[in-house]
C-alpha cells in the first residue's frame, strides 16, 4: 500500500520517495513495524483474552511443572498474524501475486488453527478439533496454494523445478508429462508437484504446532527460520546473487523478503511476552499459521529439500512423536520418556529454561547449515 502510493504514485513528484523502490529498505521497515505492532498491541490483546477467559487447557499427562500454566491466556497468534499481515500490505508490491499466496495462506492456516482453538476454548477440551478434519482442512488449503502455483507456472510466473542442495545445474521438475498425454488432460501432469506441496504444507503445519510446547521455544525458532528464509528469499529474487550462487533466476519471489521481515519482526514482538514464564501462549492459531507460511515460502522459492534445516527443530520434534506412536504400536515400548522431544529432556530433568535455550542453538546450527549448502554447490 506505502509502496503504491508513494513510489509509484508519488515518486514522480518527490523524487526522495524513489527510497521505497528498494527491497532491503521496505523489508527492514516491515519487519520494524511488525515489532512495534507486537510490542504496543500485545498488553491490549492479552487483556482482552483475559476478558473472554480464553485460556490454556493443560493436558493431564504432561510435566508437572506445566499445571501453574493453566488459564494463562492463549490463541495469542492472532497477535502475531496481525503483526505479520499489516506491514506485508504496507510495505510490499501488492501487485505481485505471489505475496498474495503467502498471505492467503498464512490466513488459511491460521482459520483452521483458530477453529481448533476455539474448540478447546470453548469444550475445555485439549483435544479441539478431530484429528481427520483438521488434517483434511489442511490438506484442502495446501491443494489451493498448489494449484494456484500451477496456474502462474502457466503464465510463466513460477517454475515447478526444483533447486537440490549441494547440486548446481540439476534442477528436476516436479510434473509427470507422460501423464498428461495418456490422459489428454494436461493439468494432471502436475498431480506429483500437488501432493509434493500438500505434503510439506501439513507436514510443516503440524511439526511447528508440536513444537509449541515451551515458553517461546516455537516463536524463538521461528525467529530463526524466518531469519534464514528472509536471506533465502532476497538472494533467490536478486539477480546478481541468484546468478552467482548459480539458482534459479526468480525475480518476483524477491518481494516475499518483505513477508519473511515481517515475520521475523512479529516472532520477536512476540516474544517479548511469550518468553519463560509466558503472559501468553500462541495457540494452534499460530503455530499453524507460522507452520504454513513457512512452508509456502519454501516451496515458492523451491528450497523444499532445505525445509528440514531450515527448521530442523521442528523436524526433529515432529520425528519424534512419529517415532514414539509407532514404537509403542510396533513394540509396546516408548523410545523417549515423553513426546514431542522438548518433554522429554524435561523428564530428563532439565529445567525449561534449559531446554529452550538449548534448542534455539539447535536451531541455530540447523539454519546456519542450510545457508552454507547456498554456496557449497
Amino acid at each position: 500500500m506505502l509502496y503504491w502510493l508513494l513510489y509509484q504514485k508519488l515518486y514522480p513528484y518527490f523524487h526522495p520517495f524513489r527510497i521505497f523502490r528498494y527491497l532491503t529498505f521496505r523489508t527492514v521497515f516491515a519487519s520494524l513495524t511488525a515489532l512495534l505492532i507486537g510490542l504496543l498491541i500485545g498488553p491490549f490483546v492479552i487483556e482482552k483474552l483475559r476478558e473472554f477467559q480464553i485460556g490454556q487447557y493443560i493436558r493431564e499427562e504432561g510435566p508437572e511443572s506445566h499445571r501453574k500454566k493453566s488459564g494463562t491466556p492463549t490463541m495469542g497468534g492472532v497477535l502475531i498474524a496481525i503483526a505479520i499481515l499489516l506491514p506485508t500490505l504496507l510495505w510490499s508490491d501488492l501487485g505481485n501475486p505471489l505475496v498474495w499466496i503467502v498471505v492467503l495462506s498464512t490466513l488459511a492456516f491460521g482459520a483452521i488453527g483458530f477453529a481448533d482453538d476455539y474448540i478447546k476454548v470453548v469444550k475445555r477440551r485439549n483435544l479441539g478439533l478431530r484429528a481427520r478434519a483438521k488434517t483434511l482442512l489442511q490438506v484442502a488449503v495446501s491443494c489451493a496454494i498448489a494449484i494456484a502455483l500451477v496456474v502462474l507456472e502457466q503464465f510463466r510466473l513460477f517454475s515447478t523445478s526444483m533447486t537440490v542442495p549441494f547440486v548446481k545445474s540439476w534442477h528436476p521438475t516436479m510434473t509427470w508429462p507422460w501423464l498428461g498425454a495418456v490422459t489428454h488432460v494436461s493439468w494432471l501432469a502436475f498431480l506429483p508437484f500437488v501432493a509434493f506441496v500438500v505434503l510439506v504444507l501439513v507436514g510443516s503445519s503440524n511439526a511447528v504446532n508440536l513444537t509449541d510446547g515451551l515458553d517461546g521455544l516455537a516463536i524463538g525458532c521461528t525467529i530463526i527460520s524466518a531469519g534464514a528464509l528472509t536471506m533465502l528469499t532476497y538472494v533467490s529474487g536478486h539477480v546478481v546473487f541468484a546468478d552467482y550462487l548459480e539458482l534459479q533466476r526468480m525475480p518476483m519471489v524477491g518481494e516475499l523478503t518483505v513477508f519473511c521481515g515481517a515475520m521475523v519482526g512479529a516472532s520477536i514482538g512476540f516474544l517479548w511476552y511469550n518468553a519463560h514464564p509466558a503472559e501468553i501462549f500462541m495457540g494452534d492459531v499460530g503455530s499453524l499459521a507460522l507452520g504454513g507460511a513457512i512452508a509456502t515460502v519454501a516451496v515458492i522459492i523451491r528450497q523444499e529439500l532445505l525445509l528440514p534445516f531450515i527448521g530442523g527443530i521442528f523436524v526433529l520434534e515432529a520425528l519424534s512423536v512419529m517415532l514414539q506412536v509407532g514404537s509403542y504400536k510396533l513394540r509396546k515400548k516408548r523410545i523417549f520418556k515423553m513426546a514431542p522431544l522438548h518433554h522429554h529432556f524435561e523428564l530428563l530433568g532439565w529445567k525449561e529454561s534449559k531446554v529452550i535455550a538449548r534448542f534455539w542453538i539447535a536451531a541455530l546450527v540447523f539454519a546456519l547449515f542450510a545457508l552454507t549448502t547456498l554456496k557449497l554447490r
